[in-house]
């Protein structure tokens, strides 16, 4: 089967990019640099803070991996302490390597472009991502049909999008969709509350936060796939049976409680 990699991602300001486009003085803290950002912003947009997409920056990545006749993985990419540039690096790795099918949820709207705009920040490779038909892999003209890039290309299928039908006044948040889905949906942590958390030093706690908001994504791709007729009921079951029975095998304290939300 062609690997599918269900991902979510988690930023929070980028106070030194903040800095350098505001040339502010270097005694600002950071909190402070990040107030003054957040003031600006709702000076601009009437009343939103939040920062725009290349001044965010990632601080988790996060994959739900299904490939094989029956692997499946979920973990956040590196380690708590790497760089962002570490981290985009190891994503764009993975698609370099297994050319999977990209799953998300708003993933179009944001985690993508935020990847993109922070990868050529850093000056990241990303060959095979970028590939629209003109590349130097062996199936490259292939992607002229069917690439991550374009919208309506199915290499990567960002979910709220599709179902949407691209209107966004259509959009609805994976929480509230996964949650009627009888799926967990967001515990303990929402995109609002991770600043605070990683200027508090949990990055760990994001990481986790991220892995749930994966795995609901993937479990929504499943329930896809079993509308469109990609999956009948019994190929469904076995999947859902497939992914518990992983993260019943995990020690980490957030999959005891995603299991005990989802059995709820």
């Amino acid at each position: 089967m062609i690997p599918i990699l269900a991902f979510d991602i988690e930023t929070v300001p980028d106070v030194a990019g903040i800095r350098v486009l505001n040339h502010l003085p270097d005694k600002l803290s950071d909190r402070e640099v990040v107030e003054f950002a957040q003031q600006q912003r709702r000076a601009q947009t009437g009343g939103n803070d939040f920062m725009q997409l290349h001044l965010q920056q990632v601080v988790a990545i996060s994959c739900c991996m299904r490939w094989g006749a029956d692997k499946i993985h979920v973990a956040s990419i590196g380690d708590p302490n790497d760089t962002e540039e570490t981290l985009i690096a190891k994503f764009f790795e993975l698609v370099e390597t297994h050319t999977p099918q990209l799953v998300s949820w708003n993933g179009g709207g944001f985690d993508l472009p935020v990847l993109h705009y922070r990868g050529l920040i850093h000056g990241i490779s990303a060959a095979r991502y970028w590939d629209m038909g003109e590349g130097d892999f062996s199936d490259s003209r292939d992607f002229k049909w069917n690439n991550y890039i374009s919208r309506y290309h199915s290499r990567h299928c960002d979910l709220m999008d599709l179902l949407a039908l691209y209107q966004p006044r259509a959009n609805v948040p994976l929480d509230d969709m996964a949650k009627l889905c009888g799926f967990p949906g967001k515990l303990g942590m929402d995109g609002s509350k991770v600043w605070a958390a990683y200027h508090d030093g949990a990055v760990e706690e994001i990481r986790h936060y991220c892995e749930t908001d994966a795995t609901n994504t993937f479990l929504m791709y499943l329930r896809f796939n079993l509308m469109r007729g990609f999956l009948d009921a019994d190929e469904y079951e076995q999947e859902i049976r497939r992914l518990k029975n992983y993260l019943q095998s995990q020690n980490a304290a957030h999959w005891q409680v995603f299991l005990s939300s989802w059995g709820r």
